[in-house]
């Protein structure tokens, strides 16, 4: 992502497939939130519990970026299960961090599938 080309250069096929799989995996992860932080009690607590042990089980991965989403996929969790408990103050606070991400990450799947496709643009 921190690739520095010259502004009429063509893209190289690995960088574009770094971002269109980056375009998919951030816009995906944005749905994903969103339906975490709209599930109610039961279907929440078991949602966050998933993406709990799928997050530990990416953080014992050997891979730097698979341990990244693992931290981030296990947050998730983490913050589903205390919103779908409704504490009062916590579930107010871990739905609003739930929306903030999941717009964050389909604003960067949004920026990474402009790119993608300016960079396909340049190619042809």
């Amino acid at each position: 992502m921190g690739d520095i080309e010259r502004r009429n250069s063509i893209p190289t096929t690995k960088s574009l497939s770094k971002l269109g799989v980056s375009a998919v995996g951030f816009s995906a992860a944005g749905i994903f939130l969103f339906i975490l932080g709209s599930a109610s009690l039961i279907p929440g607590i078991i949602l966050g519990g998933l993406a709990l042990l799928f997050g530990a089980v990416n953080m014992a991965s050997k891979d730097r970026a698979d341990k990244r989403a693992g931290v981030f996929i296990t947050a998730a969790g983490a913050l589903t299960i205390v919103s779908a408990l409704g504490i009062p103050l916590l579930a107010k606070v871990s739905g609003i961090l739930l929306t903030v991400s999941a717009v964050g990450f389909i604003a960067l799947g949004i920026i990474n599938a402009i790119r993608f496709f300016r960079g396909l643009k340049k190619r042809g």
